[in-house]
């Protein structure tokens, strides 16, 4: 089993359209459905994904869960709720989805946790049993972190391994003291997804030698059993094709044996996202 835990659908021909991505780039704007998704993954031994929100529009949650529950391909959903007056409603609303994992937050929301009423909300989300996504950079990672030691019982996912340069060289010293700091709390984990748009050389390199110094930060500072696959596809085609985006980490886990590996393509995202398949 190998689960690709961050993709993204979305069909600008609705009639309402797609509020990302815009029109004029001209990569990125078309359908991308499930069945597109399968068409690459599969040859790559992939068997399914979780999907995370790439729309700002409450109703479009509804719009994922409803291709969910036709394709098994799909084995959840992280989506989007605004936190501020009625999450608790509109949270209630989803979590009684079955493939309903949880909700992304981007980084704004993590530069002042006081304000609003961000922290009770993630306690809701905590409390429902539901997951956190959180897309940050490293001047945010240790807000992550004092919301993982507030709610030990909520799971947090930082995406995109925190937005580190990757440059072949060993990453930046002040990135990898914060990551350390929040992997001491055991319900963070981290996505090694948007790896090769990482790479300051773009388009990304192939060899693995170019992201070993990072990829051995993340397994010294994570471990085995919280570092999980994603590949953030159709967004990774701007830096490198779905093969060799997957090629990239294989080359990586393959080295660690069948049992650490087997926990990277799909035993951390299942304990992480608490997905049924």
């Amino acid at each position: 089993m190998i689960i690709d835990t961050h993709t993204h659908f979305y069909d600008p021909t609705r009639p309402q359209g797609i509020p990302w991505p815009p029109a004029d780039n001209k990569l990125l704007y078309r359908t991308v459905l499930p069945r597109h998704h399968r068409e690459l993954a599969a040859a790559q031994g992939i068997t399914g994904t979780v999907v995370v929100e790439a729309s700002s529009w409450l109703e479009d949650n509804q719009w994922i869960l409803d291709l969910a529950a036709e394709d098994p391909w799909l084995v959840g959903f992280v989506g989007h709720i605004d936190p501020g007056e009625g999450f608790a409603a509109r949270l209630a609303r989803f979590a009684e989805q079955p493939k309903f994992l949880g909700i992304r937050l981007g980084g704004s929301h993590f530069d002042n946790l006081y304000s609003g009423t961000i922290l009770q909300d993630l306690e809701q989300l905590g409390k429902n049993l539901l997951a956190l996504d959180v897309l940050v950079r490293g001047e945010q990672i240790d807000a992550v972190g004092a919301v993982a030691r507030l709610y030990p019982e909520l799971r947090i996912i930082i995406d995109h391994i925190a937005h580190v340069p990757i440059d072949g060289n060993e990453p930046d010293g002040a990135w990898q003291d914060a990551m350390s700091r929040v992997a001491e709390c055991r319900n963070v984990y981290c996505k090694v997804s948007a790896l090769a748009e990482q790479a300051v050389a773009q388009p990304a390199p192939a060899d693995l030698a170019y992201y070993l110094p990072t990829l051995d930060a993340l397994w010294r500072i994570f471990g085995e059993d919280r570092v999980l696959f994603g590949t953030n596809w159709p967004v990774s085609d701007r830096a490198a094709d779905f093969a060799s985006v997957v090629s990239i980490v294989r080359q990586y886990v393959d080295r660690l044996g069948s049992e650490k590996a087997d926990k990277f393509w799909y035993a951390n995202g299942r304990k992480a996202y608490r997905f049924s398949s």
